[in-house]
């Protein structure tokens, strides 16, 4: 009475056996990422809005003199990969092999939610991505463009 065929899922294999597992495994790693990467940077100490806009406007006056005086720009410090650019990249990269995982899940003809689930997991990742690169940029811009509207104020004219 109590044969294998009675119960559900004993002859199957292991999930992690198979391919759409793996793609839901990258898209959420890559989902948590996105989302570490967005909140990260706001736990690490920074000076406050003001010394940093001050910063901002002593290089741009700095940098407007020099040209003034026709003198050449410093040579730019080379920055190392920090931590936070690491995750910038690896988040979308994550997210891309959830793709491709997924489509190979299809392909196989394996569980469709597990290839569903990680393909649609990873396109969050991407597109979550895409969404906060889009407003750090625009963010950016609204601060250069009042930056540039108070360009009187900084030369103290």
């Amino acid at each position: 009475m109590n044969s294998q065929a009675e119960i559900p899922g004993a002859g199957d294999p292991s999930p992690l056996r198979q391919w759409g597992a793996w793609a839901v495994l990258a898209g959420v790693a890559g989902l948590v990422l996105v989302f570490v990467q967005i909140v990260g940077p706001t736990l690490e100490p920074t000076p406050s809005v003001g010394a940093q806009i001050g910063e901002i406007a002593g290089e741009i006056r700095r940098s407007a003199w020099r040209s003034f005086f026709g003198l050449s720009a410093p040579e730019p410090e080379p920055s190392a990969l920090t931590a936070w650019a690491a995750l910038a990249i690896a988040a979308p990269l994550l997210g891309i092999a959830a793709l491709v995982l997924a489509a190979i899940s299809a392909i196989a003809r394996e569980n469709r939610r597990y290839a569903a689930y990680g393909a649609s997991l990873g396109a969050a990742a991407i597109t979550f991505q895409f969404i906060w690169l889009v407003a750090l940029l625009i963010a950016c811009v609204v601060l250069l463009v009042a930056i540039i509207e108070n360009m009187g104020d900084i030369f103290g004219i």
